[in-house]
């Protein structure tokens, strides 16, 4: 049981191991020669001064969050989901083929019907690995890793041989017709005398992206189904003595968070590229799961993570364009942040539990 406060836990534990993570890739930015103030302000005006530094920011938050909460649903029922990468490139493929089958009368009618589809096929894609583990015992970590290279290698099949428009070269599908695009960030805020986020991919999937903040707080706070996904992952054995099924809550939970992956193609797919390509997720799978860790897989904590995720890679790209600092080192401070929020947690965590307990005894 810790001895500090839920918002310290929440709170200062990230804090702390950020500003550890960025000590550290001062230090490396001071080897290769460069100077980490400079580098700093870079990255803080070209990510966060700029409205098409914020539109690629929230872009890439967009694709964070999604994937965030479909790791972070998946903790809640003490599940390891690994798949968010595969369950987002499958649910490209269902956002494509909505878009460039069905005749949508207008976009916002397209979105309800593309967010289904991905939905569903996200969820369809976590089934299988929640069905081995709840029926077999298969470990859901190994199913869901498999399962990302079985989902790229089935994309790959399906856009080179049956989605590809005939006479092109790319492995890609045919554009989305006009009706099934999104308005960017710069169609609905951008006027003549002020051309906001100009240039920037940002569109209205970050407000569906923000929408499933709240209704995964409602589910898991708020609903019978929440409670039980909980209890579930405090402890199996009282979830069962309690009459929950453990078959019933890891397929579940499994299908929410497939579906929560699955939606994140809304924003790459539908919104930014208009079509399908390959490799459209870019390791945005993966990074959910540390906005889910250092969200503490609340939705609240998770946004605020893929925050500080979308301005590290927006960032990392004005690093790399204007300064002589590779783009891999943002991989680095990826790496460092993740490697304190997760792996190293207890190294700042236990410190300041001692240093709670301390001024507890000094206050009694």
């Amino acid at each position: 049981m810790t001895r500090m406060p839920a918002w310290a836990d929440a709170v200062l534990v990230p804090l702390f191991s950020i500003i550890i993570a960025a000590l550290i890739s001062a230090l490396v930015i001071l080897a290769i020669g460069e100077d980490p103030v400079a580098a700093l302000k870079l990255m803080v005006e070209g990510a966060l001064m700029r409205s098409s530094g914020w539109g690629y920011t929230l872009y890439y938050a967009t694709n964070f969050i999604f994937t965030g909460l479909c790791v972070a649903i998946a903790f809640h029922a003490r599940l390891f989901n690994i798949g968010g990468e595969g369950q987002a490139m499958i649910g490209g493929l269902g956002v494509a083929l909505a878009c460039l089958y069905v005749p949508w009368p207008h976009w916002t009618i397209a979105l309800v019907g593309a967010t289904a589809s991905a939905a569903l096929f996200g969820a369809a894609w976590a089934f299988i690995p929640a069905y081995l583990q709840a029926k077999r015992g298969s470990h859901i970590v190994i199913t869901t890793i498999m399962f990302n290279f079985i989902a790229s290698a089935v994309l790959n099949y399906v856009l080179v041989n049956l989605l590809r428009p005939t006479g092109a070269m790319d492995p890609a599908t045919a554009r989305f017709p006009e009706a099934a695009r999104l308005p960017t960030f710069q169609d609905m805020f951008a006027t003549a005398d002020n051309p906001l986020f100009r240039g920037s991919p940002a569109n209205v999937t970050f407000f569906l992206a923000v929408a499933a903040c709240i209704a995964f707080w409602f589910l898991i706070w708020r609903t019978r189904l929440g409670y039980e996904i909980r209890a579930f992952g405090h402890s199996e054995t009282a979830a069962k003595y309690a009459g929950i099924s453990p078959v019933r809550i890891i397929v579940v939970a499994m299908l929410i968070s497939g579906g929560l992956a699955g939606m994140m193609a809304l924003n790459t797919t539908m919104g930014e590229a208009e079509r399908l390509v390959m490799n459209a997720t870019e390791g945005a799978g993966f990074i959910g799961i540390a906005v889910a860790l250092m969200g503490r897989s609340h939705p609240l904590g998770v946004f605020l993570a893929a925050l500080l995720f979308g301005f590290l890679y927006q960032g990392g790209a004005e690093l790399a364009l204007w300064t002589n600092i590779p783009r891999e080192l943002i991989t680095v401070i990826q790496a460092l942040v993740i490697l304190f929020t997760g792996a190293l947690d207890n190294m700042v965590r236990m410190p300041l539990e001692k240093l709670f307990l301390v001024f507890g005894r000094e206050a009694r």
